[in-house]
């Protein structure tokens, strides 16, 4: 049975992509900053998935944690990097801590993760797949995301070229998976239930996307047979951004 671990898997669209990945015979690996909740999806999940608490911008939690998980299940065969943080702050009210926090967790935290993950996975000789939750935000702008989400987001889309580069002779493959709106509870409480709304209505399409889009995406990318896809950006943004 393949291991998948997921990052910011608690709540939302990390603990959709949980769910999703069990009905595709994985055993999930839930990681969260908040112990608790991460412990209270996996319950709900059931056998298949085991909880741990982890700050991801920590190297020494990071360290521990794949430990854990190699003790627990074995090494995972993915990866999910799906933690992050996200304030609706104008550009020139964004304090430098609420930068640094942003950063710390979206962007040094896919990265230390991921390249710790690959470490191991080298030094075992074997195949994996990670994924990167990037943002629609880190390819336009952003609107009321703010300048140090999408710039972090941006950044998560540049590493994961850089990793599936690097990682591809490895038999490692990265992508990343770029959603624009959703239809989560989270999106709710950045914006606003009135303005999340208005912006859902104004959608090309007229509707958010699913998480459950996102999951099953995620579980295409991690296929075996889907070695020849790597370093691709994958948008589900209802329309508003178009290559």
């Amino acid at each position: 049975m393949p291991v998948a671990l997921i990052t910011g898997g608690g709540k939302g669209l990390g603990a959709c992509i949980a769910r999703h990945l069990v009905s595709e015979g994985y055993k999930v690996v839930i990681a969260d900053i908040d112990g608790a909740q991460a412990q209270e999806t996996a319950d709900e999940i059931g056998d298949q998935a085991i909880a741990i608490t982890l700050d991801v911008s920590s190297e020494s939690a990071v360290e521990e944690a794949l430990d854990v998980v190699e003790q627990r299940c074995g090494l995972p065969w993915l990866l999910v990097n799906n933690a992050a943080i996200m304030k609706a702050e104008k550009l020139l009210e964004i304090s430098m801590g609420s930068f640094d926090s942003i950063v710390s967790v979206n962007l040094r935290g896919t990265f230390l993760v991921s390249q710790r993950f690959a470490r191991r996975l080298r030094a075992a000789d074997k195949s994996g797949r990670i994924v990167n939750i990037g943002s629609l935000a880190g390819q336009n702008g952003g609107t009321a995301t703010g300048a140090h989400y999408a710039a972090s987001k941006g950044a998560v889309h540049t590493l994961t070229k850089v990793f599936a580069r690097d990682l591809a002779p490895h038999g490692i493959t990265v992508n990343a998976i770029a959603p624009g709106p959703l239809d989560l509870p989270s999106v709710a409480e950045t914006i606003g239930a009135e303005n999340a709304k208005r912006a859902f209505a104004s959608l090309p399409t007229g509707e958010p996307g699913r998480p459950e889009t996102v999951a099953r995406m995620v579980a295409e990318m991690a296929r075996p047979d889907a070695g020849a896809m790597t370093g691709s950006i994958i948008d589900i943004n209802s329309g508003l951004y178009m290559r």
